[in-house]
């Protein structure tokens, strides 16, 4: 094997000709039809890391997750929050549809919140694990993506954006842009596995 070869198995390299034959096996709907659109297999990766790149809380990144949480909750699926940056607030995420009873959150930081993360996604009980690692790099994602793959579980890694130039194994990049005065969020493809990503700026959350 050539070092390029082994240098490609590795899978720190994104090889961008992937066709949408090796895009994941299946994938669920986002709630949101202009990011699926887009997206090769039409949702949200299954059984693989989707990284949400943004500059700090506030940039819509729970408004992104809400519909797929909610749905996720009401088929009373648990879903795994890792090291958020704050407490989470009850109300809104109830006004979200989201059932609270089906989330559990993981106070950890560190590399206790990175053992937490792969041992959540490798489990296979979990229908989403959501994370908060400023401190992951190529090589946690590359442990997280594993572990993912072999619990069948979504994954989704919240990263700075000052991160975004980094390589990344992950299925799915996403950067997120804040919303303007009177203006929804927005978010770019950066990399999604089985095709070539959008550089547009899509549009989501409410009235979109």
């Amino acid at each position: 094997m050539s070092a390029l070869d082994r240098l490609l198995d590795s899978r720190v390299v994104w090889r961008a000709q992937e066709s949408a034959a090796e895009a994941p096996a299946s994938a669920i709907a986002s709630g949101h039809p202009a990011l699926d659109a887009v997206l090769p297999a039409g949702g949200w990766p299954r059984g693989a890391i989707s990284e949400l790149l943004c500059g700090g809380a506030g940039s819509g990144e729970l408004a992104l997750l809400w519909p797929l949480l909610a749905r996720l909750t009401r088929e009373q699926r648990p879903v795994v929050l890792v090291a958020p940056p704050a407490l989470p607030y009850p109300a809104a995420w109830r006004r979200a549809g989201i059932e609270l009873d089906h989330c559990h959150w993981l106070d950890v930081s560190g590399r206790e919140a990175l053992w937490a993360t792969e041992q959540c996604l490798r489990a296979g009980c979990c229908a989403a694990v959501l994370a908060w690692l400023p401190q992951a790099d190529a090589r946690a994602l590359r442990r997280l993506q594993v572990a993912a793959a072999s619990g069948d579980t979504l994954g989704f890694v919240h990263r700075p954006l000052a991160r975004a130039s980094e390589a990344s194994p992950a299925a799915l990049r996403l950067r997120l842009h804040p919303p303007g005065t009177g203006r929804t969020p927005a978010l770019e493809l950066l990399k999604c596995r089985g095709g070539w990503p959008r550089a547009t700026h899509i549009a989501f959350g409410a009235g979109t």
